[in-house]
């Protein structure tokens, strides 16, 4: 028989892929055990009656403040139209001034056309008077007219007279 026994010793060989994996997954739910798990969980920073505070200014704010904010808002932008227009010496500015107002009260469906008509060009304005600009001041009717204007009139009053009077068959008037 065999006298000499050959003894072998263990030797340390890596482990199967497969029998590492759970280890791994241990180890991974060991360390995120504090974060899932936490120890206390606080609602809120206040406690008591600041609670209690805190919760009555934040419903007034949502209740009556973000409201009135937002219907200021909404105004706002509903007359930006009008402005433009005003700014710009549209000559259709009243116009465009009903159009918003009316838009306010039917949800801001005519705003689109009170913008687009605001920024138009009023083509036939200036084809029947000559300018598509319009100056409004609030003092339109009692300011005085310029000295251009009154010699421009006073050369129409005379024109017309001539027209007139050669319409009539008489010699125009010596002046």
């Amino acid at each position: 028989m065999n006298d000499t026994i050959k003894h072998r010793t263990p030797t340390a060989r890596p482990l199967p892929k497969n029998r590492l994996m759970p280890l791994r997954w241990l180890r991974g739910v060991w360390l995120a055990l504090p974060i899932v798990l936490p120890s206390r969980a606080l609602a809120s920073i206040f406690q008591g009656e600041a609670l209690d505070t805190a919760a009555d200014v934040i419903s007034w704010v949502v209740l009556v403040v973000a409201p009135l904010i937002g219907l200021t808002v909404f105004w706002l932008v509903h007359i930006l139209p009008e402005k433009i227009a005003h700014k710009k010496q549209h000559p259709q500015t009243k116009a465009i001034q009903v159009l918003c107002l009316l838009s306010l009260f039917f949800g801001g469906l005519l705003w689109p056309l009170a913008w687009l008509w605001a920024y138009s060009k009023p083509v036939f304005h200036k084809l029947a008077y000559g300018t598509d600009k319009e100056p409004h001041s609030h003092d339109d009717s009692h300011a005085p007219p310029d000295k251009d204007e009154t010699e421009e009139l006073r050369q129409l009053r005379r024109r017309v007279s001539e027209l007139e009077n050669k319409l009539a068959g008489n010699s125009p008037p010596s002046g």
